[in-house]
């Protein structure tokens, strides 16, 4: 892994409040946080995420606090996660290497290829069980149908669509092909790739979908379904902490939340 967790320690997170009024009081719903750590690390760079989103990396090797965008709404805890990497891999998005689940956030992700086998005009639709154990067909739970080739140029290249309508010996700019995709799952010199959607937030509880892809007259395809899939929705801040009592000779501190 390009990502080093070990030698930090110690990260705290600020929230940064969108204004002050004159008698002290804050705006409620910041937008923006104060994150330090301490790191025992001399030579490294630092990158931070959230929520398991690359929002950004340190400047120099000394560095141990920045300033990152949380999330405007705080239906959900945010998580902020601080990794030190070396210097050629501080402008790099290593998202991909986090154990980031949608499901630990009250979402569901769902990912297909999308192959030149599909075919153009047809549209991917999906399908939930709402937690009963039996997928409900007759009601969609996205919200618009999921175009599988939104323009014509994306379907087909190498002389399988208009020739020079494109760059040279590539007739198709947008489409996928020689490692643009997932090399080696689609046909001979066109690779795949994916196609993602994710839901809204949803209550905790196992659930199960289904996929089908319509073409452009209506024709179904055969249902594709899930597996179970737990959604455990991210644990609710608190709001509004303050210090209740501190009893210095015990260590004892204890805190006020609403």
């Amino acid at each position: 892994m390009a990502l080093i967790s070990e030698g930090i320690e110690k990260v705290i997170v600020f929230e940064l409040p969108n204004g002050v009024w004159s008698d002290g009081s804050t705006a409620a719903s910041p937008r923006s946080a104060l994150v330090k750590w301490r790191s025992n690390l001399s030579d490294k760079f630092y990158q931070v995420y959230v929520n398991g989103q690359y929002s950004g990396a340190t400047n120099e090797v000394e560095q141990r606090e920045m300033v990152v965008e949380i999330p405007i709404s705080l239906a959900s805890a945010v998580r902020i996660e601080v990794f030190a990497v070396e210097a050629d891999d501080a402008d790099s998005d290593l998202s991909g290497e986090l154990d980031s689940s949608d499901s630990d956030s009250g979402r569901v992700r769902l990912s297909f290829l999308r192959s030149q086998e599909l075919p153009a005009g047809s549209t991917i639709e999906i399908y939930s069980d709402n937690g009963t154990g039996q997928v409900d067909y007759n009601n969609r739970v996205n919200d618009f149908p999921i175009r599988v080739w939104p323009v014509w140029q994306d379907k087909s290249g190498w002389g399988m669509s208009r020739f020079g309508a494109s760059d040279f010996g590539y007739d198709s700019a947008g489409a996928v092909g020689f490692g643009k995709g997932i090399f080696g799952d689609g046909e001979f010199g066109i690779d795949a790739d994916t196609i993602e959607w994710v839901s809204e937030q949803m209550s905790a509880g196992v659930y199960k979908f289904g996929v089908k892809v319509i073409d452009g007259v209506g024709n179904q395809s055969s249902v594709s379904e899930t597996g179970e899939i737990t959604v455990v929705p991210g644990v609710r801040p608190a709001e509004h902490v303050s210090v209740l009592t501190f009893d210095k000779q015990a260590n004892e501190l204890v805190l006020s939340i609403v």
